[in-house]
């Protein structure tokens, strides 16, 4: 049977404007034009596909930039079912260095694109360079975005209460000691409750009692603290920064906690949540972060292409005697994340992972490399949990 007739479409991606190059399966150059990010702009791309679709069969289309600046046009290619590729940047690099052009804009760019779109099935080096895009459960889409949200609220909130702390220290070190947290709920809510610190000291016990998750312990504590309360000269102005930031701190978890409720709720309808999830000591947010990142086995040909992705799998970097790995570069560094938390909290609850794991420090393993080994093995696991549609479970 003879494939079906197709064309080339390359997209370079920019901030505000888009190259745009089409070419016939052969590689003769069809037509390069620039599109604005936005519906006139889009509406033209997708004007020139049709156009050439009519003539030339379908289209094939790479593109720089997929879930990122590319947004919402990747996913408007997606919808009308056309074959789309996402360009790995570094590869691509790599791939220009040895085949190098006179010069570099934005054309030469979306020409490269073209040419591995053409080599792609004799040229594994032009192969490696396209991934191409696997639809994903909507499920999944939800989960990514709203962990990767729920990431940056608490990245933030680390570095609120990293100078939250450092300011107390400066201005009142005893109100800093009351407390062995500072983003404790009970200290952020009576940090808060006055316009000014020094008003703190002065605080009534019954006024203490009213405040929520305060209690009767750490009032004691609070009372304690009051009589020798002691502020700096500075308090005046830093003292509305230190409750601006107490603020901040109280608005963020409401807002994390708002946002594990939907992510709990959207992992019950994703399979690859549950999935991951049945694995102890994963948890409802990093599986429900695994699944976003993740998004379909499809997009991996075995579970080794998975733990490169995850960041579980060193490169061999070996030369004569030397033998050594290195880190790859093109790893998703959310998913790492997440599968280091996970597996550190699953050797604590599985005794023959644990026993791996200390196997593995006796090898003379720093920590991080065992739980990178551990997590090597569990990629397994994963993978034929997924292939084989079932659930987690010790042998006896």
């Amino acid at each position: 049977m003879l494939p079906a007739p197709q064309f080339h479409v390359a997209v370079d991606i920019g901030c505000r404007q888009h190259r745009v190059a089409i070419a016939s399966s052969d590689g003769r150059l069809l037509k390069e034009f620039d599109i604005t990010h936005d519906l006139p702009g889009f509406r033209t791309f997708f004007r020139h596909i049709a156009r050439h679709e009519r003539r030339f069969g379908t289209p094939v289309i790479a593109m720089e930039g997929f879930n990122g600046w590319a947004r919402p046009l990747d996913s408007q290619i997606r919808a009308r079912g056309y074959r789309l590729y996402n360009v790995n940047n570094l590869k691509l690099a790599r791939f220009k260095e040895i085949f190098p052009a006179p010069a570099k804009t934005d054309g030469i760019d979306t020409r490269k694109m073209l040419e591995l779109l053409t080599a792609r099935h004799h040229l594994p080096l032009a192969k490696a360079v396209l991934q191409e895009v696997a639809p994903t459960p909507p499920e999944n889409d939800k989960l990514k975005r709203l962990t990767r949200r729920r990431r940056q609220l608490v990245n933030e909130k680390v570095r609120i209460v990293n100078r939250l702390h450092a300011d107390l220290q400066a201005v009142c070190s005893g109100l800093l000691a009351i407390t062995k947290d500072v983003d404790n709920l009970w200290f952020l809510r009576f940090l808060t409750c006055r316009d000014a610190l020094p008003k703190l000291a002065r605080v009534r016990p019954q006024t203490l009692l009213k405040i929520p998750s305060l209690g009767q312990k750490y009032a004691s504590v609070i009372q304690g603290w009051q009589p020798h309360a002691h502020f700096a000269d500075d308090v005046a102005w830093v003292g509305e920064m230190i409750i601006d930031d107490g603020q901040r701190v109280l608005a963020l978890l409401t807002s994390i906690k708002a946002l594990d409720a939907k992510i709990a709720e959207i992992a019950q309808r994703s399979v690859l949540a549950r999935r991951i999830d049945s694995l102890p000591g994963f948890g409802n947010t990093c599986s429900a972060e695994l699944a976003g990142e993740i998004g379909t086995l499809e997009r991996f040909a075995t579970e080794a292409s998975l733990a490169l992705y995850l960041g579980m799998a060193p490169l061999d970097n070996s030369s004569g005697q030397y033998q050594g790995t290195k880190t790859p570069r093109h790893i998703n560094t959310r998913a790492k994340a997440a599968m280091m938390t996970a597996v550190a909290r699953h050797i604590a609850c599985v005794a023959q992972s644990k026993a791996y794991y200390d196997k593995k420090r006796a090898q003379g393993k720093k920590h991080n490399q065992a739980i990178r080994a551990t997590g090597r093995h569990l990629v397994r696991v994963m993978w034929a949990m997924i292939k084989q549609d079932r659930d987690y479970g010790l042998r006896n």
